[in-house]
């Protein structure tokens, strides 16, 4: 398998927080230029070395860098779409300053370029028993009988090819049932909650903490024949923005939480107030090294599990919330 090279650039006192939120994003190993380190080397005056290579002297003047790297194929260009959104976030986000320029190169192509390259990868996908996944360029397989669901790769997380989005559908056709309400926290593209209306939901509202994911939610949307009737998309953050909790409402019957382990502990607290009596809740985008860790503050809620699936390291569970 052929890797590609992923590189952010940030500040020193970022660099652990980033690579743990790297890794809730299935990144497994780091490779770490710190100019603060180095100097911090240099000026140490009981090293025992006598002579230092030159080009070790440039480390000290470096950028501060954190690198990786991602599969050559769909899953790592999903993976690259859901560090893209974590990275627009952090950007625009209170702490900004703290994580510095976060800019991000793959190889030596840049991130936006990179990006025009992902079509390779997209091919029509069958999820469930219902749903077929596929970008707008691919045409119809013949003999199709499936529902067409029509995504295109873009900076938002969710085309249906990583395994925490096929298993949020897989578990959302399960339960859902005809003119159900739907809430999709973290939406990212929108996949969830556009699936689950195309599945039979009467409704849904959708958030993200990127704006250009609500954006690319709702335009995706109307690509589907879905219009602003049927379908709501927010830009803000639950988890500190009563006024949009508010807005939101209560009364679904499904929520989709298709985000990272982190996230999804600090949002329990706040599932149950979205949801009606007995309401399901379907959360994912979680490592499998944190599965219990998350259930177990899910179910303190009062939740019920009902379904852990698992596929190549990521989780997904369904749960109920009480009467």
């Amino acid at each position: 398998m052929n890797w590609f090279e992923v590189t952010i650039k940030t500040e020193t006192p970022a660099v652990d927080v980033l690579c743990a939120m790297l890794t809730d994003h299935g990144v497994k190993g780091f490779s770490i230029q710190d100019k603060e380190s180095f100097q911090e080397f240099l000026d140490d005056k009981d090293g025992k070395w006598d002579y230092i290579e030159e080009d070790l002297m440039g480390l000290a003047e470096c950028d501060t860098t954190v690198t990786f790297y991602l599969p050559d194929d769909a899953q790592g260009a999903e993976q690259m779409a859901g560090v893209r959104g974590m990275l627009e976030a952090l950007r625009n986000g209170e702490n900004a300053a703290f994580f510095g320029a976060l800019t991000l190169t793959v190889g030596n192509v840049s991130e936006e370029d990179w990006a025009n390259n992902w079509k390779q990868y997209f091919k029509p996908l069958p999820i469930g028993q219902q749903l077929l996944i596929k970008p707008s360029w691919e045409p119809v397989p013949e003999g199709n009988t499936r529902t067409i669901l029509e995504i295109d790769p873009a900076s938002s997380f969710g085309t249906g090819q990583h395994h925490t989005t096929r298993l949020c559908l897989e578990l959302t056709e399960e339960v859902l049932q005809k003119d159900d309400r739907v809430l999709d926290l973290g939406c990212g593209s929108g996949i969830l909650s556009i699936g689950a209306i195309l599945l039979g939901a009467k409704c849904a509202t959708a958030v993200d903490i990127v704006d250009n994911s609500v954006r690319t939610a709702i335009e995706n949307a109307e690509k589907n024949g879905i219009g602003a009737d049927r379908y709501t998309a927010y830009c803000g953050d639950i988890i500190g923005d009563a006024a949009l909790r508010e807005t939101i409402g209560t009364g679904y019957d499904l929520i989709c939480a298709n985000i990272v382990a982190d996230v999804l502990i600090a949002m329990a607290p706040l599932f149950g107030g979205f949801l009606k009596s007995q309401g399901y809740l379907i959360v994912s985008g979680i490592i499998t090294e944190r599965a219990d860790e998350v259930l177990d503050v899910l179910t303190a809620q009062g939740f019920e599990k009902l379904k852990v699936h698992e596929k190549k390291g990521w989780c997904a569970a369904l749960l109920r919330a009480g009467s």
